[in-house]
């Protein structure tokens, strides 16, 4: 009991710090796993300037680049980013997890980010993003150079919107896809796709110990197929839908979840769980940075909401758990 009040103390008074906070590693791991890394560290943060993540607009990421290791069997996180997203899309969520003490990796899904969008309306994305994600756990515990301060035994993950259609597949949720294909009216590709092709079984992952699953896209969930998760979830979801992403979808899909999950629901939109914008991105991509209702504070939302992750994921991956 005395080590687990001392553990928490020790994360409460990380989160306590200002976020934003932590080393950061940009990698590029062959042509398919381009990402970056953030973790705990002591050193001042700076801007990370937008031609280093290969991005032309300032979305005003902050950190200490390439600051040096230094701790050991730290909890790691992986990050899934939403349709055509990016991986630092959660920037503020990974840096405030790196404050209390966790290693967090994020990818760009291959053919669906911001800067490659050719597959993002194919059915290839929806079977690739899970495989995607094994590969960079895979890097993480044995390419990574630091891979060494990773305790593989405490292993989450984060999904957001399309991401977190892929963690629930990823954590033993397969997804109904001749459900989903029965909803299509449509002419479209993906439509066309799920009608008339076998579709191989996704990539799942044992290594995941707990996941935080945030306002994933819902029609290919159902009681039965998501009884298949064994491991604790904490679910957020938004009360203003936006297309297929219909509150009642998701508060369908939070019934579903076997056990008792850790369900948030949020008085706004879909994109008030993206990374507060800065001005350059607020004049550049409005739809993403304007919230609804307009009197909804995205950053003082996400200082409740980035410590509520960091809590589940230090209770959850805690020793003994």
């Amino acid at each position: 009991m005395r080590k687990a009040f001392w553990s928490l103390a020790v994360v409460l008074s990380c989160l306590a710090r200002p976020a934003d906070a932590a080393g950061i590693q940009l990698f590029n791991h062959g042509p398919d796993l381009t990402g970056a890394i953030w973790y705990p560290c002591e050193a001042k943060p700076k801007d990370v300037e937008p031609g280093d993540l290969g991005m032309a607009v300032d979305y005003g990421l902050v950190g200490a680049k390439d600051c040096p290791v230094t701790r050991a069997k730290l909890p790691l996180i992986i990050v899934s980013h939403g349709y055509v997203g990016w991986f630092g899309g959660h920037h503020d969520t990974a840096a405030a997890l790196a404050d209390a003490g966790f290693v967090v990796a994020a990818i760009n899904h291959p053919g669906d980010n911001v800067n490659d969008s050719s597959r993002k309306d194919d059915l290839s994305s929806f079977v690739s993003r899970p495989t995607d994600m094994v590969r960079l756990l895979d890097f993480m515990l044995k390419d990574w150079k630091d891979r060494t301060v990773v305790d593989p035994a405490k292993i989450g993950l984060f999904g957001f919107s399309k991401g977190g259609y892929t963690g629930l597949a990823l954590i033993g949720a397969a997804p109904d896809f001749g459900r989903y294909a029965r909803g299509c009216t449509d002419a479209s590709t993906f439509c066309e796709q799920l009608r008339s092709g076998d579709i191989p079984a996704l990539a799942q992952d044992a290594r995941i110990r707990a996941a935080v699953i945030v306002d994933p896209i819902p029609g290919f969930f159902t009681r039965s197929n998501l009884a298949a998760i064994r491991i604790p979830v904490q679910f957020w979801r938004a009360e203003v839908g936006i297309g297929i992403l219909d509150p009642e979808g998701t508060a369908r899909v939070a019934r579903a979840l076997p056990g008792k999950p850790d369900v948030h629901n949020v008085p706004a939109g879909h994109f008030a769980f993206l990374a507060p914008c800065s001005p350059q991105l607020r004049a550049a991509l409005p739809r993403i940075c304007t919230d609804t209702p307009a009197e909804f504070n995205r950053s003082a939302f996400h200082r409740e909401f980035n410590d509520s992750v960091a809590r589940f994921f230090h209770e959850r991956l805690a020793e003994g758990n």
